[in-house]
């Protein structure tokens, strides 16, 4: 397609045609402006092969400011009289235009789910497997009876895929929890040595637990190895 004003030319002479088919579709003269553009379909240099042309006018639709309305119009020879194919509004350079749609599950952010909100999961979601593919770290299912067996995810349609595992591993470590936060730079000692901390089962035991302190402001969370707090139980008072 190439594109020239009309002012140049108009080899399928059919602007009050593609006018008229704006404003009809419009349903307001008002909201057709002036001609931009004529994109002009052509397998040939020369204006006698023209068969479709493309009619651009400026849009006054309130809301759609910077859009154009594009007239379709087709000739079947150069005999024909032109026709209307399409009318539709598109988008200019400066138009205002809505973002990319994202699925529901790619823009649900931590602490979005409220009281009576379900988040389904898809089938295909990487960060879950199969029950029965348990994660490495979990070589000890064998020695436990059924009950414990279930608790660990052979009840369960499906476990923690190592994608899952890896991703929520790293969202723990870097955040607040972590070794990273001031309270755990200031720390008299990480959460390996304190008595309050007791590792969680599995393949993450090796990095992460949970606090059992109620005075230490991580109670009931789960807390990387090399985090700590100000609430160490062996933060002693050394008295003489």
């Amino acid at each position: 397609m190439s594109t020239v004003a009309d002012s140049v030319r108009d080899p399928l002479h059919a602007l009050e045609l593609a006018r008229a088919a704006a404003v009809e579709d419009s349903h307001n003269e008002a909201f057709v402006g002036a001609l931009v553009s004529v994109d002009v379909d052509t397998s040939a240099d020369n204006d006698e092969a023209a068969r479709i042309a493309t009619y651009l006018f400026e849009s006054s639709l309130p809301g759609y400011h910077g859009w154009r309305w594009a007239v379709t119009v087709a000739k079947v020879d150069n005999d024909a009289n032109p026709t209307i194919c399409d009318v539709v509004l598109l988008p200019g350079s400066q138009s205002l235009i809505a973002p990319e749609w994202i699925p529901y599950k790619d823009r649900i952010l931590p602490g979005d789910v409220g009281v009576g909100d379900i988040v389904p999961t898809s089938s295909d979601d990487p960060r879950l497997v199969p029950g029965f593919a348990t994660l490495p770290g979990d070589e000890d299912l064998d020695l436990l009876d059924l009950n414990e067996l279930f608790e660990f995810g052979l009840g369960r349609a499906r476990v923690l895929s190592i994608e899952g595992r890896d991703q929520a591993a790293k969202r723990w470590y870097e955040g607040d929890r972590g070794p990273n936060t001031p309270i755990a730079q200031y720390a008299p000692k990480s959460c390996l040595s304190c008595g309050f901390f007791i590792p969680i089962a599995g393949s993450l035991r090796s990095a992460f637990g949970v606090c059992a302190n109620a005075l230490a402001p991580d109670d009931a969370r789960v807390v990387s190895i090399d985090h700590g707090c100000g609430a160490h139980s062996e933060a002693l008072i050394v008295t003489e």
